[in-house]
């Protein structure tokens, strides 16, 4: 007898008290941060490490953040309290990046999975029908996501915070390359587009979840025809929509600089933190009894899409670092100096956590269906690609000036209570197997030979 899963109160518990903490950490934050230019300096003045930060911001964002003079020639802004506004912004965006980079990063996860789980659907796999309520638990976490990501680009576009420096009408006025972008970047535009997608992604969503549970109970072939009908129309959307959000969400804060590999690359990270994710909560759900029809062949294929698509992020990445480095174009290089200079180790490190870890061990194909070893390596890659998506936010929104305090880490503690939360409740509300889908069968006795 299937046992359908009952939200626990440990989870809740546990997902209750991140929430809370994650709470503390970004008030703190909000609280340390400087409200104007003298509470800038002062803090600067302060920190033990204040003479190396003091002189060296014009590596640290200048592109971004006032430092118009390396593009164009207009450098109206060129003095010593531009300099301390420039400083000012860098302070004060840092509670705003702490809690843009985990709410972009958790709803990445959710849309990740929602495009396996549209890529399974269309594609009408059969290994994969007994995880789809995992899918489908995660991707309830879609439109909260979404939502938080949209309050704080609300915020943005009212002033309240610099990390998108196209929306001031001030920078934009000295600033010779974001004019000529005004005809996508401005705001109007920007949030009806992140209205699209928004729309879209949820409207899928909530459709094929509402198809799946009637088709536990109805047995209709049909059923099943227009979800692999809806899903390949879905990805047609998801693979415009995604890349757009991408240059929107996260390229768009560093203005002058741009990608044409940026949305694949953006693609990769979601894509195998969302399967990883699936992976892990898979795991933990067998761990306690509920998913008794999943075996070692389904981890280890999980872990094959964990190992695949990884190696698939390790190329986007080197093949947009190494094009832009090789080639040496100010415009586009300057990217990744600031990178390199201020972010060696977690820039570098990441890379490592990546691709250098997966491959390493998941190349072993026991290894795949060692659930200690598969969790091992799921966390790694999940803390890289958070990692990832901060080296995406950060050095364009406050330079030099990061660190790992308590606003980041309350942060990610936050949205990882919340994901946490949403995606176990949402489990719950459903029976645990997709029976009705025609292949059911075929899922769950599934087996994966290794001929050699």
């Amino acid at each position: 007898m299937i046992k359908d899963y009952k939200f626990s109160n440990k989870i809740k518990t546990f997902s209750l008290s991140l929430i809370i903490i994650g709470i503390l950490g970004i008030s703190y934050g909000f609280y340390s941060a400087p409200s104007n230019v003298e509470e800038a300096k002062e803090m600067i003045a302060n920190m033990s490490h204040g003479s190396d930060h003091g002189g060296e911001s014009d590596h640290g964002g200048e592109s971004d953040h006032g430092g118009e003079s390396d593009h164009g020639g207009e450098s109206d802004h060129g003095g010593e309290s531009d300099h301390d506004k420039h400083v000012f912004n860098q302070l004060h965006n840092k509670p705003w990046a702490a809690v843009y980079v985990p709410a972009l990063f958790f709803m990445m996860i959710s849309l990740g999975v929602l495009a396996f789980y549209a890529i399974q659907r269309a594609s009408q796999a059969g290994w994969s029908i007994v995880l789809y309520r995992v899918m489908e638990g995660i991707t309830g976490y879609l439109l909260l996501g979404c939502i938080t990501v949209l309050i704080i680009l609300g915020f943005s576009a009212l002033d309240f915070n610099h990390l998108f420096i196209w929306m001031d009408p001030e920078v934009v006025a000295h600033d010779r390359i974001i004019r000529n972008k005004v005809g996508y970047l401005n705001i109007p535009f920007f949030f009806l587009r992140a209205a699209i997608y928004i729309t879209g992604w949820v409207l899928y969503r909530n459709i094929s979840r509402r198809l799946s549970l009637q088709q536990d109970n109805d047995n209709d072939i049909s059923i099943h025809k227009k979800l692999f009908r809806f899903s390949a129309g879905f990805l047609v959307f998801f693979l415009v929509s995604e890349s757009m959000m991408s240059w929107d969400w996260i390229m768009s804060i560093d203005p002058h600089w741009f990608s044409t590999l940026f949305g694949w690359y953006v693609f990769a990270g979601m894509f195998v933190s969302g399967i990883t994710t699936i992976t892990l909560i898979t795991i933990y759900l067998k761990s306690q009894n509920y998913l008794n029809f999943i075996n070692n062949s389904h981890i280890h294929d999980l872990a094959k899409f964990m190992f695949g698509v990884s190696i698939f992020w390790a190329y986007l990445w080197f093949s947009q670092f190494m094009l832009i480095w090789y080639s040496n174009i100010p415009e586009e290089v300057t990217y990744f100096i600031t990178r390199i200079e201020d972010y060696n180790l977690l820039f570098f490190g990441m890379v490592v956590l990546n691709l250098i870890f997966p491959l390493i061990v998941l190349m072993n194909s026991d290894f795949k269906k060692t659930n200690f070893i598969v969790i091992l390596t799921g966390i790694v890659i999940i803390i890289g690609h958070y990692l990832d998506v901060y080296n995406m936010i950060m050095p364009s929104a406050v330079g030099d000036m990061w660190s790992f305090g308590p606003a980041e880490i309350g942060g990610f503690l936050f949205f990882l209570g919340i994901f946490i939360y949403i995606v176990f409740k949402e489990i719950s509300k459903a029976p645990i197997l997709a029976k009705g889908d025609p292949y059911i069968e075929e899922s769950k006795t599934f087996q994966y030979y290794n001929l050699d």
